[in-house]
């Protein structure tokens, strides 16, 4: 719904909000976004298009990634990033809360950046310890990899690191 590689606007805005109205009018209930995704511009388009929303319709949303200026992917993990990316869907899509939030996971699986898998994790174990109702759906591509992500269930942070973290609202 964004312009080319999910980065700037989309080519055709009538069609993109047909393409989303045609959706929903199909039985589609379930809307996988993001406000990296354009930035901001497929959530603005979904809003348009879609806002006041159905009742039954889901908005699910991803963190954990933003964009520079000329389109790459850049990881925002840091709880800052993570708050802030999710008051940027809640606007965007006009939302007074969201459903569901995915963090999506920005490691090169063939060039890891040093010291990005154990911020990956750590945010993973912030996250799973903030709250009880959070649905983590971190990539994986090997079972190396499932592992990895198993492991940031065990990860224990101190209250006073936790309480830090959550201070940082």
């Amino acid at each position: 719904m964004a312009g080319p590689g999910v980065f700037g606007p989309v080519k055709d805005e009538a069609r993109a909000i047909q393409v989303l109205r045609d959706a929903v009018a199909s039985g589609v209930n379930h809307i996988d976004a993001s406000d990296f995704y354009g930035p901001h511009e497929t959530n603005k388009l979904i809003k348009k298009a879609l806002h006041p929303y159905a009742d039954n319709l889901c908005i699910v949303t991803k963190v954990g990634a933003r964009r520079d200026e000329k389109g790459g992917w850049l990881t925002a993990f840091t709880p800052q990033e993570l708050v802030s990316a999710v008051e940027d869907n809640l606007c965007n899509l006009g939302l007074e809360a969201m459903e569901v939030v995915n963090l999506r996971s920005m490691l090169d699986i063939h060039q890891p950046k040093e010291g990005s898998l154990e911020l990956q994790l750590e945010a993973l174990a912030w996250l799973l310890r903030r709250s009880p109702n959070i649905l983590l759906i971190p990539g994986t591509s090997s079972p190396e990899h499932l592992q990895e992500n198993l492991a940031s269930a065990r990860l224990n942070f101190s209250d006073e690191v936790i309480e830090k973290l959550n201070e940082m609202n």
